[in-house]
């Protein structure tokens, strides 16, 4: 893409990041046969070196680039800012699997919780990564501000008409959850169906690949989320109405 092609050239540091570590998706391998704290513990400088230090690489590389589309991004390469934590949390989990199987890092806009933000998403596992854009679940006090939003049929059109422009570039979006039509909307509302969603995302899965292991997933990476930046200003002047 031309304008990436002009930053890369503009910015004067040298690119950190040269793909993910095919050593790291051994590691994934290896942590579902052994789904353990000790086990983990004993084997963390692998996960050190082979999945945290590229993923903070990535982090740097794909967050200043992504300053291309939203100046104001926010890319913290840490683990609790833009990397999620590995463990679990089981305390009020069924699941008591101490480990995730994936690998999830994220970017987001806004002063909220980045939970609760508009955001560029992904995660890989040991076969398949995830891209994405937008909030994967509104809770409740962001929910009743999504649905204040979208009564006005201005916002309501314009997020329809983002999310099948999406669609029609073979993206997948989020799909409704609830199967009634909330109290606060009457049934001849157009583009009804936004009002039954609890999440807010499009986005598109691939099997890992060459380009996975290589410098060049920041350009695919950048694609994807270029073409998803409608949704993520959408998504992202949504919040800004959001009151504590």
């Amino acid at each position: 893409m031309e304008i990436l092609e002009e930053f890369k050239k503009s910015v004067s540091c040298v690119m950190l990041f040269n793909g993910f570590n095919k050593e790291g998706i051994k590691f994934l391998r290896n942590l579902e046969k052994n789904n353990s704290k000790v086990w983990f513990e004993d084997n963390r400088h692998i996960w050190e070196k082979n999945i945290l230090a590229p993923n903070k690489a990535f982090i740097e590389d794909m967050g200043e680039t992504l300053q291309i589309l939203v100046p104001t991004i926010k890319a913290l390469p840490k683990v609790s800012g833009s990397l999620f934590k590995i463990y679990r949390d089981v305390r009020f989990s069924k699941n008591k699997i101490a480990m995730k199987d994936k690998i999830g890092l994220m970017f987001w806009q806004g002063l909220g919780h980045r939970m609760q933000s508009s955001s560029f998403y992904m995660h890989y596992t040991k076969e398949k990564y995830f891209v994405a854009t937008g909030i994967r679940t509104l809770k409740s006090p962001l929910l009743k501000t999504y649905r204040a939003y979208i009564k006005n049929e201005k916002n309501r059109i314009s997020l329809h008409i983002i999310l099948e422009d999406l669609k029609a570039k073979g993206y997948n979006a989020t799909q409704a959850k609830y199967q009634r039509i909330p109290k606060d909307f009457t049934e001849d509302i157009h583009y009804a169906y936004l009002t039954k969603l609890d999440s807010l995302f499009a986005y598109i899965e691939y099997e890992i690949d060459d380009i996975f292991y290589s410098v060049e997933l920041l350009d695919k990476l950048f694609k994807v989320y270029n073409d998803m930046k409608d949704l993520q200003k959408w998504v992202y002047e949504m919040t800004l109405s959001h009151k504590e």
